[in-house]
């Protein structure tokens, strides 16, 4: 007989309400629970985290946070952009791929960027060498900076090589100029009517900060009156010719790379607009007009969060900044260029690099920017190969064709973290540009170090987490790889170049007819009236018969004195006091056959000694030492004769904190008497038993927290591998 079936059916009375059936707990509640689990530790020290910028961030956000901030209803494009200029986000207007080819001869360049813009960079980024910069011809240079670090131009011969067979209709053209634009303004004009254009159909900018190259290098090589009077020329010249290129360029990631926390930088940055406003309101220009002229560079740091925010933030500050000069709504569009960071970059395990550029890249743009130059992963060592570039750029491709960036409006809007953290730094880094300028401004910060002092004082703290490692450079004081071999320079063959520039221009000067000579002369003499109406066209005209940037730069700036020194804002990488260490254990190395070595005393079985051996060995492999780690002894006696038989001079006791009262009086006094000058360290810091361990000959404790710094440092130091 068939089994009889049954149908059954479930119903609910009532319909099913989430919020009603399950309430949702409270910050309060949360907290209760929390600090519960933490059994009485404090919660403000457990989970507030204090950031270089003294902000503090909270383990969780929520809509209380932002209810009351000022931009939360904020439309992307609209409000005080912090969303972004435009409504629709990259959607119509992507960033720009604008990466740097920093190649110093001209043909070399040129093939170069014709190779990168074929394989995806889109805009045009061109960095100068430092003589062009300053207005020198590479003949009157010094041998072995010409070319260093950027393109070498002296003519328009050479910008003409350098942009051969270049379609500026496709492509922004960007050129870091230093800190005057005026001489390449001229040059590039030159070159366009050569080529049958005007330089005002050019998108991009040929930009100049004459205050941050001042606080960088610490000197201008005229005063600053007179870069700014240039600054004011070329300006006027862009406004009155309806130009689409960029004159100023306030660069914050000067500060950046020296260690300026995301406050200072954008402070920096405001002060020196609010300078350079000021300066050229009285030379005629209007506020909208001076907006106009400017773009932002900011560096992108490690802090993903904090970058992402730090451009929101930019944008805010700059509608407020621009609204207080009167300038309308269209002034507050400023376009922003990143660059990730080189105070981020380390030189040993130099591929880890290309992850942090990665990160960097991906919070600038989620943040907002116009245009990013994603680093290159050995730029600090060597000059970048076509691997090296092709990896930079890729990093961006990926993000944008991959990853779909490209089709995101503000994503980080509507974030609780996001949003407060935009609001705490917009309002700390106002408040630190407003005390920038009731102590003098900008000028008078640098002039006096204030500006130095507020970055230094963030550096201390850097420095200080990093040697205890609360902050970690993966490779570098960290998860060092001690098998690796340093990453080989390449032959720059700067001197190489610097003779080649040197004949050329030897030759270039003395040719053509006299009257051609005659007809520049006379035009160089016209240079030095800044107040000409005509004194672009009068620059580019002797440029096109045969003048040279350091014969048109001498008559611009003829009389003029340089600026007085002041203490540069110098810029470093963080990694550089652990590369330091490393270089000293492989000059050892060099000179005596091994590397500076660690004997581990390791007491006892493997689970009594193994976690701080592993640990010991983990701390001295970032200073560069081969670890000897034996087996574990099984007596004080044993251990005594295995450490002295070792021929290391360094001994690190590995046990457990309840063994060690037994261990330590024993084998360090066994050590010491046979080996005076031996430097024992015990692994751990048993609080109870400390001054016991030192009277017993402990030199040193290592444990979480510790100063790894000084313990590497002073374990270099005991075998003569450092000063």
């Amino acid at each position: 007989m068939a089994e009889k079936q049954h149908n059954i059916e479930a119903k609910l009375d009532d319909k099913l309400n989430i919020r009603e059936d399950f309430n949702p707990p409270t910050y309060e509640e949360w907290k209760a629970v929390v600090e519960k689990d933490l059994k009485g530790a404090s919660f403000e020290k457990k989970l507030i985290t204090k950031t270089y910028e003294n902000i503090e961030l909270k383990p969780i956000y929520t809509k209380s946070d932002t209810e009351n901030l000022p931009h939360i209803n904020t439309l992307p494009g609209e409000g005080n952009l912090v969303r972004g200029n435009n409504s629709s986000g990259y959607l119509k207007n992507s960033w720009n791929i604008s990466q740097e080819i920093p190649i110093g001869d001209a043909e070399e360049f040129n093939e170069a960027l014709k190779n990168d813009l074929a394989r995806g960079q889109d805009s045009i980024s061109i960095i100068l060498d430092m003589p062009t910069m300053l207005g020198q011809d590479s003949d009157y240079a010094e041998s072995g900076i010409v070319g260093n670090g950027g393109l070498a131009i002296s003519a328009l011969k050479s910008i003409s090589r350098a942009l051969e067979g270049i379609d500026f209709e496709n492509y922004p053209l960007n050129i870091s100029a230093g800190f005057s634009s005026l001489p390449m303004i001229m040059l590039l004009k030159a070159y366009m009517e050569k080529q049958g254009r005007q330089l005002s159909s050019i998108e991009g900018s040929i930009d100049a900060d004459p205050i941050g190259f001042y606080a960088k290098y610490g000197k201008l090589p005229v005063t600053l009156k007179q870069a700014i009077s240039e600054m004011t020329a070329a300006s006027k010249w862009a406004v009155k010719n309806k130009a689409e290129i960029k004159t100023i360029g306030i660069n914050g990631e000067y500060y950046h790379n020296a260690g300026a926390s995301s406050v200072q930088e954008l402070a920096i940055v405001l002060a020196t607009a609010s300078h350079y406003f000021e300066e050229l309101l009285k030379a005629g220009l209007t506020a909208d007009q001076i907006a106009g002229s400017i773009k932002l560079i900011f560096g992108v740091g490690p802090n993903y969060f904090m970058e992402v925010s730090k451009f929101r933030a930019a944008r805010i500050l700059w509608s407020n900044f621009t609204k207080a000069y009167g300038a309308g709504a269209d002034s507050a569009k400023v376009f922003i260029h990143g660059r990730t960071s080189k105070f981020n970059q380390s030189i040993y395990d130099p591929y880890v690099n290309m992850l942090r550029t990665t990160t960097e890249a991906f919070s600038a743009i989620v943040g907002g920017v116009n245009s990013l130059h994603s680093n290159f992963f050995d730029e600090s060592i060597r000059v970048p190969d076509t691997f090296s570039r092709r990896i930079a750029r890729n990093t961006q491709i990926v993000l944008k064709e991959e990853s779909h960036l490209n089709q995101l409006i503000d994503p980080a809007g509507g974030s609780f973290y996001v949003e407060k953290l935009t609001d705490d730094l917009a309002k700390a880094a106002w408040k630190q540009f407003q005390e920038i300028e009731a102590n003098g401004g900008i000028v008078k910060c640098l002039e006096n170090g204030y500006i130095k002092d507020m970055i230094d004082e963030v550096n201390n703290l850097r420095i200080k987490d990093l040697k205890k490692r609360k902050s970690v450079i993966v490779g570098t004081n960290m998860y060092s790889n001690t098998k690796e071999e340093k990453l080989k320079t390449r032959d720059q063959s700067f001197d190489k170049l610097y003779e080649k520039r040197k004949e050329y221009l030897q030759k270039f000067r003395v040719a053509g007819e006299s009257e051609k000579h005659v007809s520049i002369l006379d035009k160089l003499n016209k240079l030095m009236d800044l107040n000409s109406e005509d004194l672009i066209e009068t620059g580019s005209k002797a440029f096109i018969e045969g003048a040279t940037l350091g014969e048109i730069s001498k008559s611009l700036r003829a009389g003029v004195e340089p600026s007085k020194d002041i203490e540069a804002v110098k810029t470093f990488r963080l990694a550089e006091i652990f590369e330091e260490l490393r270089d000293a254990s492989l000059k050892y190395k060099k000179e005596h056959g091994n590397a500076p070595q660690i004997f581990l005393v390791n007491m006892g079985p493997v689970k009594q000694h193994k976690a701080r051996a592993d640990f010991s060995t983990g701390l001295f492999e970032v200073g560069g030492f081969e670890v000897i780690s034996p087996k574990g002894f099984s007596s004080n006696e044993e251990a005594i004769d295995g450490a002295i038989n070792s021929g290391s001079k360094i001994f690190v006791v590995c046990s457990t904190d309840d063994t060690y009262p037994e261990i330590v009086p024993v084998v360090a006094k066994g050590i010491k008497e046979k080996h005076a000058d031996a430097l024992i360290i015990l692994a751990g810091y048993p609080k109870d038993q400390i001054e016991e361990h030192k009277k017993s000959g402990v030199d040193e404790f290592i444990y979480l927290g510790c100063d790894v710094y000084n313990i590497l440092s002073k374990s270099l130091k005991k075998i003569g591998a450092m000063a």
